[in-house]
């Protein structure tokens, strides 16, 4: 993809060029600049004390899509990405290929936050290359991907501390819901710690809800002690679930009451999600109706009950249009909600009174 005459103006490229052959500093199937040439740009750039954003790429679900369609639509879909982005970057900086479906690049233009939060946000909202559909011969996925950036030397003068930044504000998007980009502010992420981001994995996580449930009766009181913890793994603000009456109601809000009958007809599985509840006007309309009513845009749905028995759902909706909910986070509710189908079952649970 990229040609030596769009690289030999940089210092670092028109030495390398000399003795290495394009085909050699270049990834095979992106066309991006490979890892170990665009980890040495970035050094080379710190070493001559010239200014830039430190950016890394990820896109998010990208195993859904070689699940989805098979690796070689995968490979596709880096390739389409990786032109895209090389294109949108072209004459910022370079971009290249960390390893999988993570792209690194480096821009010498956008240095200050408002610059940065304005190319960033055209990256996603102008189709220019993420949140966008790239129309391939059998499919048309619609890609999105999750953006981490620091900037020398405003954000660090050294080498590792710059990448551990642009790893920490990657990992901070993702525990967001991914989607999004996070450009690294001193009082905001310095005392990140990825090991948190990431939490402590799926079967502990489920297993700190099982321990909450255990400890409380009834099932308003284990609505609330698993709250906290669903706060900050999975990033909601609230949780809400329908009881047998259809009524939506709320953990945290005691006045919040919705009718909402016909959810039931979203729920062919035990998981429903959408980042887009559009998706909902001609399926549940009246639930449609409550989502916009409270200015929601993207909602997961998990069902309570055993077997071919449904006790009521449970309810994640946020404010976020760009939102995705996300395997592991599908996971927990799935959990939670048999759970609490268990404790109904078991301890005579009722959904909380009004």
């Amino acid at each position: 993809m990229y040609k030596i005459e769009q690289l030999i103006k940089y210092h670092y490229f028109a030495d390398v060029l000399r003795t290495t052959g394009l085909e050699h500093i270049t990834d095979p199937l992106t066309g991006l600049i490979s890892r170990a040439y665009i980890l040495g740009f970035a050094r080379s750039l710190i070493a001559d004390n010239i200014p830039f954003s430190f950016v890394m790429l990820d896109l998010d679900n990208f195993k859904f899509v070689n699940d989805t369609y098979g690796h070689s639509t995968g490979d596709d879909v880096l390739r389409s990405v990786s032109a895209s982005l090389s294109e949108y970057i072209e004459g910022f900086g370079v971009g290249g290929r960390f390893g999988g479906d993570e792209l690194l690049f480096i821009d010498l233009v956008h240095l200050k936050y408002d610059d940065k939060k304005s190319f960033f946000a055209k990256l996603y909202n102008d189709g220019a290359v993420l949140r966008r559909s790239y129309h391939l011969t059998s499919c048309s996925p619609f890609i999105t991907g999750t953006i981490g950036c620091a900037t020398f030397p405003d954000d660090s003068t050294d080498y590792d501390e710059l990448f551990s930044m642009i790893d920490k504000t990657l990992y901070r998007g993702k525990s967001k819901g991914r989607n999004c980009y996070i450009i690294y502010v001193e009082e905001k992420h310095r005392n990140i710690e990825i090991k948190k981001l990431a939490g402590h994995g799926i079967c502990t996580i489920m297993q700190a809800i099982a321990r909450n449930c255990e400890h409380v009766r009834g099932m308003d009181s284990k609505f609330r002690s698993v709250l906290p913890m669903l706060m900050d793994e999975i990033g909601i603000t609230d949780l809400y679930y329908m009881d047998g009456n259809y009524i939506m109601r709320s953990v945290l809000k005691s006045n919040f009451s919705e009718d909402v009958h016909d959810i039931k007809k979203l729920m062919k599985d035990d998981i429903y999600r959408t980042n887009d509840i559009e998706e909902l006007k001609d399926m549940a309309p009246v639930f449609y109706d409550v989502m916009k009513k409270h200015n929601m845009e993207t909602v997961m749905v998990s069902r309570i009950g055993m077997n071919d028995d449904t006790d009521g759902y449970l309810i994640c909706a946020e404010p976020r249009s760009h939102r995705i909910w996300q395997e592991d986070e599908c996971a927990m509710m799935y959990f939670l909600s048999k759970t609490i189908a268990a404790g109904i079952r078991l301890d005579g649970d009722t959904f909380p009174e009004h």
